[in-house]
């Protein structure tokens, strides 16, 4: 693998993308506007090999470079990472519009932005999409992809086969809606698990318990819709025929954006582990999540 990428924006998700290609075999040049961040680098990604497991020698194809247009040079593929803010994105894609070559793909890792916002009136806007990944993308693979309605077939090709070859798992969208896929299920998930934390009806440690004991250890098998496929004898006809009721009675209860209030947010402060921990349970996070990995390319 040698196609060339370019990672603008090197914060948690731009180091993480850096993994991603290197470890894939791609030349990776990185750049960021500020210089302290460039600095820190190779000692923050040696350290984010370290806990992910990976042979800190995938490093040597990385090189990182004082200009955007240093960085850009012989790029087939750009992967931006710049702050959610869309008077900075449009400065960032009007740079890199001008800057890279015409075959180059520029994807955004944006969560939040759809990429018609962003690349409005640039000549290169058919080049252009979301390549939204899951925090954090070295270890959790799934990247949406998602076009405008300028975004080329070709470009939407390429992109999925790129990111097959880094050993991605690409979700092809056919159009842009807020929040992709993954934020749309994510919000109406929590949604009610906030509700239900809310009212008193069962505490966040159970909440957690019946996702990560329950739902999440059939779903990150099968997925929700295959999972109900085998929940019935006669598969997903039938069982949407026996529960279809139930559950269209249970979605129609179900909490909205209502459930997320400043209530929840104190009690569950008061429950779940306190910020100063956050940055260890991260990296424990993180290296479980890469043993799952390993454990379930076994069962492939």
């Amino acid at each position: 693998m040698t196609t060339p990428v370019a990672v603008i924006g090197c914060g948690l998700i731009g180091r993480a993308w850096t993994i991603v290609f290197a470890r894939a075999g791609c030349p990776v040049r990185l750049w960021d506007a500020a210089p302290e961040v460039l600095e820190s680098l190779p000692d923050r990604l040696r350290a984010m090999c370290d806990e992910a497991g990976e042979d800190p020698a995938i490093l040597e194809r990385v090189t990182t470079h004082a200009t955007m247009a240093e960085a850009l040079d012989g790029a087939l593929w750009v992967q931006e990472n710049g702050p959610e803010k869309l008077d900075i994105k449009r400065a960032i894609y009007a740079e890199l519009d001008r800057l890279a070559s015409p075959e180059t793909i520029l994807a955004s890792s944006s969560s939040a932005l759809v990429s018609s916002q962003f690349a409005e009136g640039l000549a290169g806007r058919g080049r252009i999409l979301v390549a939204h990944p899951v925090n954090p993308p070295h270890v959790v693979p799934v990247v949406e992809l998602c076009p405008s309605p300028d975004t080329t077939p070709e470009t939407m090709n390429r992109a999925e086969t790129l990111m097959r070859e880094v050993r991605q798992v690409p979700v092809r969208m056919t159009a842009e809606i807020d929040g992709f896929v993954l934020n749309r299920l994510q919000a109406v998930l929590l949604a009610e698990s906030l509700r239900l934390v809310e009212s008193g009806i069962v505490t966040a440690e159970g909440v957690d318990d019946t996702l990560r004991h329950g739902l999440a250890r059939r779903w990150v098998l099968l997925g929700a819709l295959e999972t109900i496929n085998l929940n019935a004898p006669g598969g997903v006809a039938d069982y949407l025929d026996r529960y279809g009721p139930t559950m269209a009675r249970l979605s129609d209860d179900a909490a909205r954006g209502e459930a997320f209030t400043p209530g929840v947010a104190a009690k569950l402060a008061a429950t779940l582990s306190a910020p100063a921990r956050v940055a260890e349970l991260s990296a424990k996070r993180d290296r479980d999540l890469t043993a799952l990995s390993h454990f379930l390319k076994t069962l492939s």
